[in-house]
């Protein structure tokens, strides 16, 4: 059983680094574009404005790209970071926990964010294409190296 867990794990975690991305950049598009219900229940950012309209343009760049698993480490920071911005200068101030803040979705995406820093894009990334190495499913570039023998 946990050899069929530890083959499956960079698909859970593709999967996985999948459906945070397209949920971000959902925020993202909802807030500069009006789509999906627009931002805070109907329009759009005013374009420019500190910090929702910077803060929205991350959530779309950042989350597209970790969606494609393109850059997605360095995505992921910055998305991670921008929601541990918006946690603690937005929800923290009105309450300790994130219950009683309104700050879940910004936790949540801060610490999803945060574990794909650390884990990689896992299976089906793009980077994978860009390769100059053939990475294994994981996303890691194989540590074993060949070397060659003189004789």
């Amino acid at each position: 059983m946990n050899t069929r867990l530890h083959h499956a794990q960079p698909y859970a975690v593709g999967l996985f680094r999948i459906v945070i991305g397209l949920l971000f950049a959902s925020h993202g598009a909802a807030s500069l574009f009006g789509v999906l219900g627009g931002a805070h229940g109907g329009g759009t950012v005013a374009t420019g404005t500190w910090p929702g309209w910077y803060a929205a343009a991350i959530q779309l760049v950042a989350g597209a790209l970790v969606l494609l698993g393109l850059g997605t480490r360095s995505a992921a920071f910055v998305a991670s970071g921008s929601m541990a911005y918006a946690y603690f200068t937005v929800h923290q101030p009105g309450a300790l926990w994130p219950l009683q803040n309104g700050g879940e979705a910004s936790a949540m995406f801060c610490w999803a964010f945060l574990l794909l820093v650390f884990t990689g894009p896992g299976a089906l990334a793009v980077d994978g294409l860009f390769a100059s190495r053939p990475a294994t499913p994981s996303g890691r570039r194989d540590e074993a190296r060949t070397e060659t023998v003189t004789a």
